[in-house]
């Protein structure tokens, strides 16, 4: 091995989270690394104690299956998405309901907070992108443009540019400035089910149910890799902290690490007996958190 190919670090499953009485389809961690938040099939969020594993709340309120998650960054609130046809923002530390946003007409699959938790993003099959204020009822703007779903959303980290995906193969950037979509990238042979930007802001990773993922750069839009590895679908990609590690997760049943400018897959992670819904890393880049088809939480550490 090459002196600039050190060995990778050991992954393992330290921890296995049970409750939930369906899948999880979305998992997120809080800024301090204190709570882990999970989303399932039950339709109920449950908030965990990540460095214990205890169950500490289960917030009930939604009508439909959970679809999404986020954290606002100051680990106030966390949002949740449904089939509902709405969004749900509740208070991290004691899961108290905040807020009910309704003027999605579809299902609500992802959502995001921007950088610096002033605008709440969420993409519907209704086809549109909606942009709120939280703490006020009705969205700011509505944008439209994708011919289907929209599966995925997420902001750079300067909050100028919002990504998103959809079932309609392609990915579009939007500079929130102009409320205007400024590119569509298209490379994707299915649709497009996660999209993450790295801590830089200078490439975007995209998963699909072609089971490709693509590096695009985010600033001209230029295809610069296509990692293949999985076979069947990749569900969830998230850059870890400090942009040195990509992860995914696939209805394969694994989770793979990469190493994102080169495309080396560095992990394969296995475990879960079902397909792997959502990965989210720690704030210390140390544990990765896993949603999966199989009812569980996984906790992988180095």
């Amino acid at each position: 091995m090459s002196e600039s190919q050190p060995p990778s670090p050991t992954w393992v499953c330290v921890q296995t989270l049970t409750g939930h009485q369906s899948w999880v389809r979305s998992v997120a961690m809080s800024p301090d690394g204190q709570i882990l938040a999970s989303g399932s099939g039950d339709k109920t969020v449950k908030l965990w104690d990540f460095q214990t594993g205890q169950l500490l709340h289960t917030l009930i309120g939604h009508a439909g299956w959970v679809r999404s998650l986020a954290i606002s960054p100051d680990g106030q609130i966390v949002a949740s998405t449904s089939n509902d046809k709405t969004i749900k923002l509740w208070h991290l530390k004691t899961g108290r309901l905040l807020q009910t946003l309704t003027d999605h007409s579809d299902w609500v699959r992802s959502l995001a907070f921007s950088a610096d938790g002033r605008i709440i993003a969420s993409g519907s099959h209704d086809k549109t992108i909606k942009l709120w204020h939280p703490g006020t009822t009705h969205p700011l703007h509505t944008l439209t443009g994708h011919s289907h779903w929209v599966v995925a959303v997420a902001f750079s980290p300067n909050g100028q540019i919002l990504a998103s995906g959809s079932k309609d193969k392609t990915i579009r950037l939007w500079r929130l400035s102009g409320k205007e979509s400024i590119q569509i990238l298209s490379g994707h042979t299915d649709e497009v089910l996660s999209v993450a930007i790295n801590p830089i802001g200078q490439i975007l990773a995209s998963g699909s149910a072609d089971g490709t993922i693509k590096i695009w750069e985010l600033g001209s839009g230029e295809l610069l890799n296509t990692l293949t590895g999985h076979s069947s679908a990749v569900n969830s990609v998230s850059f870890s902290p400090n942009g040195q590690t990509l992860a995914s997760g696939s209805q394969d049943k694994t989770i793979k690490l990469w190493h994102p400018s080169t495309g080396r897959l560095m992990h394969t992670l296995t475990g879960h007996s079902g397909w792997i819904w959502s990965v989210a890393f720690s704030p210390d880049g140390q544990a990765l958190a896993s949603g999966s088809w199989d009812e569980t939480i996984k906790i992988w550490k180095i």
